[in-house]
Order: structure tokens, then C-alpha cells, then sequence
């Protein structure tokens, strides 16, 4: 079978463990249409990390209105479609997307099935032309993916009438995430993590307040970057623990694990907004992946992405977290059986093996409909 998937996501060496795991299922003929870069509005630039691709080709191909989330596309994809004469094109963004619609359209041009992934976890309904891309990947897709339960409903409500699967966009490599040796033991200094983008709805200005409640041998190590980094740095140095906070860039995929060991406990505080909420939060399973304990707030998808493997409070709610981040620090019973739980729960859902064959059973189901 001849797969596509077209993909900003597989910018990352890591994430694209998921299409090495694709590419070794017997019968699987996979390319990966990325571009060389996608600019993330307010935050970093992600650029195309290289790596080994064994059993399937990587084509870079530009991109225009690159960081415009809804009106970028790639203007080549009909030319590669109609050059690989794909049986399924399964194309990695939201059903509202410029891109999505062009693809979709030279995808079925050349004879192909069609999926879309949906992260859009709040409701809103769009105006033309989005809400006609929607709908034409609504009545052509052959199935509908999504981040979330959140999303899953939002497809519905809109109208989609085939099936769809709550599935993760990429899995986490088990064999590079692991454990450090002592992985159920707190230590002191005990450092509480935080790896996202540095913007007010992440919350982390919650996870500073927490902070200064907590004992001062604890610390906080965040990496990031974002808009909101100076008033960030202004709330620790108010609340008088700048001291006890580390500030680090965003690292590479390849260098997560080893920043991840680092950790002690890894926080999420993400808070809901009128517009945003938190839809996955892969930084969850890598840290779970490495046998760090999770706390996450109630935002989104979060609760169900940590399940038995974490912590979860109610978003917004500093004095929670505190006292969650306490009962973590001040019970190692309880910091040894999240450790295990966390590992645990990557094996059972999340590992890209696991992810991959899930992709894989889509992708049949979609070419046996022929």
C-alpha cells in the first residue's frame, strides 16, 4: 500500500520514530511530505531536524504563508501526488485548513483515500472559505482523526458522518526516553520541570506562585521560550525565588530524555481560555516515558493523557498544585508508585510502535474501502 502523510510534525527526528515504526510493517510503501521549517506564531522557529529514515523518502517542499495556521499550504503537493499515485494520503492537519483542502483536492485527483487529524478542542464554527474546506474534508474524507475527546465531539457536532479515532498525532520513543537509574527517588534538591512555550494560558506563572509556598531546597527548571518570558522572570523575582529558578532555551528532540532525567516531577499548569485549551500536551508522555512523575492541570485533554500516571489539579488553582507538589515531595511511597504508573501507562498507550500499528489499521480500513 502506498501511504503519503503530509506533515509539519515530522519536522522532529522524534516524532518521526512514528513513521520509522510505519515504514517496517510489510507491505507499507511511505513518504513523508514536510517542510523545512514551520515558524510557530509567538515562539520558536522549528527546523527540520535530519535523521536516519529507513524504508520510506522524506521530501521537504515549501511552504507558503509559513506560521499562518489555517491559510499556509504547500504548493508542490499536487505534482508529488501525482507522481507517487498514493492508495491513501493522510493529511496532518485540522479539516478547516487551507492546506488540508488543497491536498485533499489533489489527493482525490490521482484517485486516493483521504484522512485529516483535528486538534480544535473548542467550539466555534468558521466562515467561508474555512467553513467550506471543512465541509468539503467532511463529505470526501474516508476517516477523521483527533487529539482528543474534546475534538472527536467537535467533528461531530460539525457534521462529519464517518468514523473517527482519538489517537495520538506521534507516539514516544520508549528506547530514548527512559528512566535514570534512581528514577523512584526524589532528590534533593528536588527540581519541579516545565518544557513548553513561554505564554500566559501554559500557566507556569501558577507554577512560580507554587514555588514560593514550597520548601526552599526545592527548584524549578523551565526551558522554553516565548512572549511571555520577561514578565514571567518578573513574577519569580516579585515573589523572591529567581534564585531558585533555571531558565534554558528550547533544546532539541534528541536532547529532550536528557533534560527530561534532570526533572524530579514535571508540571503542566495549562489554563483555559476563551480561545484555547490545552489538546494533548506531549510533554506528558515523554516525562512519563522517562519515569517522571506528572502533575497536570484540568485543562483539555490532560486528565486523560495522565490517567493513572500522574497527578491532576484544578486549573487555575494554585493552592492545589501546591499541595499536590508537596504530597509528591514528602511521600516517597507515593513518589516511587507514580514513577513505575507513569512508565507503565507509555507501554500500554503511548509507546510509537503502538501508535504506529494504530495509524496502520486506519490506513487499511481506508484502502479496503475501494
Amino acid at each position: 500500500m502506498k501511504i503519503v502523510i503530509l506533515s509539519k510534525a515530522l519536522l522532529s527526528v522524534a516524532y518521526r520514530r512514528k513513521t520509522d515504526a510505519l515504514a517496517a510493517i510489510p507491505g507499507v510503501e511511505l513518504t513523508v511530505i514536510s517542510p523545512s521549517e514551520w515558524r510557530e506564531p509567538n515562539a520558536n522557529v522549528v527546523r527540520y531536524e535530519p535523521g536516519p529514515t529507513p524504508n520510506y523518502v522524506v521530501e521537504q517542499v515549501p511552504m507558503w504563508f509559513n506560521g499562518r495556521h489555517h491559510i499556509h499550504f504547500y504548493p508542490t503537493v499536487h505534482r508529488i501526488l501525482a507522481r507517487i499515485k498514493p492508495d491513501v494520503v493522510h493529511v496532518d492537519e485540522e479539516s478547516f485548513n487551507l492546506a488540508t483542502f488543497l491536498a485533499m483536492v489533489a489527493a482525490h485527483r490521482v484517485g486516493a483515500k483521504t484522512c485529516f487529524y483535528n486538534y480544535a478542542n473548542i467550539e466555534r464554527r468558521y466562515p467561508p472559505p474555512f467553513s467550506w474546506f471543512e465541509r468539503y474534508a467532511f463529505t470526501h474524507a474516508s476517516h477523521a482523526m483527533a487529539c482528543s475527546h474534546e475534538a472527536a465531539d467537535i467533528i461531530r457536532n460539525h457534521g462529519y458522518p464517518g468514523p473517527i479515532s482519538i489517537i495520538p498525532q506521534t507516539g514516544v520513543d520508549e528506547t530514548h526516553f527512559v528512566p535514570r537509574p534512581d528514577a523512584h527517588i526524589a532528590r534533593t534538591p528536588f527540581t519541579i520541570g516545565y518544557v513548553g512555550r513561554l505564554v500566559p494560558e501554559k500557566g507556569i506563572d501558577d507554577a512560580i506562585s507554587a514555588l514560593a509556598q514550597l520548601p526552599t531546597h526545592v527548584r524549578m527548571h523551565i526551558v522554553g521560550a516565548g512572549q511571555y518570558e520577561s514578565a514571567l522572570r518578573q513574577h519569580a523575582t516579585t515573589l523572591g525565588v529567581d534564585a531558585r529558578i533555571i531558565w534554558q532555551k528550547p533544546v532539541s528532540s534528541h536532547e529532550m530524555p536528557g533534560v527530561m532525567q534532570q526533572f524530579d516531577a514535571l508540571v503542566l499548569p495549562s489554563r483555559t481560555t476563551s480561545n484555547w485549551k490545552e489538546q494533548f500536551g506531549r510533554v506528558l508522555i515523554e516525562a512519563m516515558a522517562c519515569g517522571v512523575p506528572v502533575i497536570g492541570s484540568s485543562s483539555g485533554e490532560i486528565p486523560h493523557v495522565i490517567g493513572d500516571g500522574g497527578l491532576v489539579f484544578p486549573e487555575g488553582d494554585v493552592n492545589h498544585l501546591t499541595l499536590r507538589l508537596l504530597n509528591l515531595i514528602n511521600n516517597p511511597t507515593l513518589y516511587a508508585q507514580l514513577s513505575g504508573q507513569s512508565r507503565q501507562r507509555i507501554f500500554t498507550k503511548y509507546t510509537q510502535i503502538s501508535v504506529a500499528q494504530q495509524y496502520w489499521q486506519i490506513y487499511a480500513q481506508i484502502n479496503n474501502l475501494r
